[in-house]
């Protein structure tokens, strides 16, 4: 009997535990629920505080999958709209996990946190589209590569998205 694998869509969500106004907290929302009514599967840092719980919430309440991949050793930490805790016990190198097992990333303004997850994205050759989020001039090159794309509508997101993963 042939077994076949059918592997579903990951699109990581980063960014800052702590919103700077009330639009990043209603963008990240919006993104989670558009994640969700994509059918795909929403992966992030897991914790219950900013971008990783306003987008989780989206996505769970509109009848997603969420993955929080946890940086602590206990799952007290996350957020109670993530599906399924990985806890890795493992600090920032949890960045690395939130990369690798993400088919493109999605950066929303954040800091220090955010910005390692977006160069070890473009160091394994990973498309992120920064939403809302401007980095500095350094990740233009990445641009004229094909791997940075810049949105600042959820609706321009949902169509790079479905032509990026067409």
């Amino acid at each position: 009997m042939e077994v076949i694998i059918i592997r579903r869509i990951i699109i990581g969500v980063m960014g800052g535990a702590e919103f700077v106004t009330a639009d990043e907290e209603k963008y990240a929302y919006q993104i989670g629920k558009m994640i969700a009514l994509e059918g795909w599967v929403l992966l992030n840092g897991g914790k219950a505080s900013g971008v990783m719980d306003a987008s989780a919430k989206g996505a769970r309440e509109n009848g997603g999958i969420t993955i929080g991949i946890l940086p602590n050793d206990r799952n007290c930490f996350a957020s109670r709209y993530i599906d399924i805790p990985i806890i890795t016990g493992m600090g920032l190198a949890r960045n690395v996990i939130n990369v690798l097992s993400s088919n493109i990333i999605i950066a929303l303004p954040g800091r220090a946190g955010t910005i390692s997850e977006i160069a070890l994205a473009l160091n394994h050759g990973k498309q992120v589209i920064l939403f809302r989020f401007e980095v500095g001039a350094w990740i233009y090159h990445y641009k004229d590569k094909n791997l940075v794309f810049f949105v600042n509508e959820v609706d321009g997101l949902r169509q790079l998205l479905r032509e990026i993963l067409n």
